[in-house]
């Protein structure tokens, strides 16, 4: 793999994380409770939905 590609691998795979972690803290309170989803967690859960893990 060309340097340019990881580099453009790595921006693609933050942006799906930033977007993963953005729906994640735009849901409604309730219904991360009913997901039994703390505010604490989603970023480690949009760690794990994007890179694995």
């Amino acid at each position: 793999m060309s340097f340019v590609s990881n580099i453009r691998g790595r921006m693609a795979k933050r942006a799906e994380y930033k977007r993963t972690l953005f729906e994640l803290t735009s849901m409604p309170e309730e219904t991360a409770r009913d997901l039994n989803i703390a505010r604490a967690d989603m970023p480690r859960i949009a760690h794990q939905a994007v890179y694995g893990g």
